[in-house]
């Protein structure tokens, strides 16, 4: 299964859904809470080319986006291959 890195920020329901959803499909997560440390928000940043909402989520090298995108892919019947690449 692939790693998947969620860069998240505390009372954020959008990074709360993507963690159970992430979850819910057995995936192991490494949840980054970047919002008050800035060296994680910096990280982010790069990584994501400068999106500054949460959740970032990455899942391999690939950049997922936020939630919605997560939920979009889930939809489309992509986010398990994804995961089990």
């Amino acid at each position: 299964m692939n790693p998947v890195v969620v860069y998240t920020k505390p009372l954020c329901p959008y990074c709360t859904r993507a963690l159970s959803l992430l979850e819910k499909k057995g995936a192991k997560v490494t949840d980054i809470s970047a919002a008050y440390d800035k060296d994680k928000r910096a990280e982010m940043l790069s990584k994501s080319n400068g999106k500054t909402t949460y959740p970032q989520i990455f899942i391999g090298e690939t950049h997922v986006g936020g939630y919605d995108e997560l939920s979009a892919l889930d939809r489309a019947g992509k986010l398990d291959p994804m995961l089990n690449a």
